[in-house]
Order: C-alpha cells, then structure tokens, then sequence
C-alpha cells in the first residue's frame, strides 16, 4: 500500500511538473479567454473586415490576400513587445531564403484604434531599413483601423490583449494564412529562424496548416533575447528526468517482489 501511494504522489508531482512548465503563461482562469495567442488553425480570417492602407485609403483586407500572409498585430508607440516583434520579423524577411512579393506578403495591423495611416508609414520605413536584401517594399502591408474592424481580425486570428492605462498588454507572435484566408500556421516570439518561415510559407502556399511543433522544443529550450540564440534548459531536464527515474525505480522496486516470490513457490 506504501508503494502504491508513492508511486500515485510521484506520478501526481510529474504530471504537476509538466502541465507548470508548458502551460501558455498568458492564458487566465475562468471562461472568458484573456490575453495570449489563441490558435485557430484550419478557421478562415473574415470576409468583411475594412482597414486604412498607408495611404489612408479603406480597403477590404480580404482582398488583398492572394498569396501566403504573415500577419503581425503591434500598435506604433508600444513600449515593450512590439519593436522587438517587428525586428525579428525584418531580420527573417532579410535573412529567409523566401522572396517578399514573390513568395509570400507581410501584412502588419495596429490594433489600437487611435494609431493613423501617417504614423503607420513611418514606421514601416524605419523597418524597411534594416532589410538590406532588394525586396519589393509594397508587399509589406501597414494597415490601421477602427475598434469594429480590429477585432474582427484581432479575433479570428486568436490575438487576444487587453488596454491597461494608456498602454496594452498582449503576446507576441506571427499567424500565416493560406492564400485562400485560412489560418495555417503560428509562430510564437519575438525570434524567427528562416526555416520556419520558410515551410509556414510553403505549408500556406499548399493549404495545408502545420501544428506548432516548436512547443516540443520550447520545453527543452527557450530563447534568450540578449544573446540571440536558444539555450538549454538545464534545471527544467534534469528536473524531469529525476522525476522520471525515481518513477521508473520504484516501478521496479513494486514489481520486483512479485517476480521473486513466483521463483520461490515454482521451487
């Protein structure tokens, strides 16, 4: 009976141990869905969702969606999140072997209504000038909104955040949509390799949505921001894997017992 408790506590406290460290941090108790990025993979982005261009023209975003899209959801005068979510994103827009305008587009909305077509061009200059590969700059969409509209879009795509003051608070990621508008891809941070957006962009391209692998690996790894690169885990591993010894030890000790005892009475 001793045994048997054990083992239940320690299978109890492994399980604990799994769900703390790849439970979504943004995700909040109760019904209502709080902030964090929500998947919705296979669901098709809205037909009627009318946003400004730079040029402060109102176009239906659905139209312009001919091709593989990666979405990106910032506001211009973010303080936190953002700036770094659009570096990485004009780093891999350098960096992929993928063509911007001929492979695939960016498509890139402000999700606080009071941001304007001005400030939104701006902006994209000043991120069109960390790419130093030729790309064709029209296929970097800016685009702002009212509230109705960004959250038409905000909503489908599971981008879900919250204005706290004069600031928001939400999550940092890229969703890639088919260009038939289905949602086929995410891709979570601030870091993208040029491998990933490579196969979202052909996973689009062919209609087919991928599952976020990368959540495997986020458990063995997590990225540091400063260094730009992935480091390993180690206490999160080695946590896991003592856990999974002392399991698989007392396993053995229950059994063993049993196995000898069948020995003695066959003799």
């Amino acid at each position: 009976m001793k045994i048997k408790l054990l083992l239940t506590v320690l299978y109890i406290m492994f399980q604990s141990s799994m769900f703390a460290q790849t439970a979504v941090p943004e995700y909040q108790a109760g019904d209502k869905q709080e902030i964090g990025i929500y998947e919705h993979l296979d669901e098709n982005i809205p037909e009627n969702v009318m946003l400004y261009n730079s040029d402060s023209v109102l176009i239906n975003l659905k139209s312009l969606i001919n091709k593989p899209t990666v979405f990106s959801f910032v506001y211009y005068n973010c303080p936190g999140l953002c700036s770094p979510l659009l570096d990485g994103l004009a780093e891999v827009i350098d960096r992929a072997e993928m063509e911007l305008g001929k492979d695939y587009q960016v498509i890139t909305i402000s999700f606080n209504p009071s941001d304007g077509s001005s400030l939104g061009k701006a902006k994209k200059i000043n991120y069109l000038n960390q790419i130093k590969r030729p790309i064709d700059a029209s296929n970097w969409i800016w685009l702002t909104g009212d509230s109705a509209n960004i959250f038409r879009i905000t909503d489908a795509l599971g981008f879900k955040y919250k204005k706290e003051g004069k600031e928001y608070v939400h999550a940092a990621s890229i969703m890639v949509v088919s260009p038939h508008g289905k949602i086929t891809r995410y891709l979570h941070g601030t870091y993208f390799l040029p491998f990933d957006l490579k196969m979202a962009v052909i996973e689009a391209q062919e209609e087919r949505s991928g599952p976020t692998i990368n959540k495997v690996l986020k458990y063995c790894f997590s990225y540091d921001a400063t260094g730009k690169k992935y480091v390993f885990n180690t206490t999160k591993i080695t946590g896991t894997v003592i856990l999974s010894g002392a399991l698989i030890l007392f396993l053995v000790l229950a059994f063993l017992p049993r196995k000898q005892d069948n020995i003695q009475e066959s003799k």
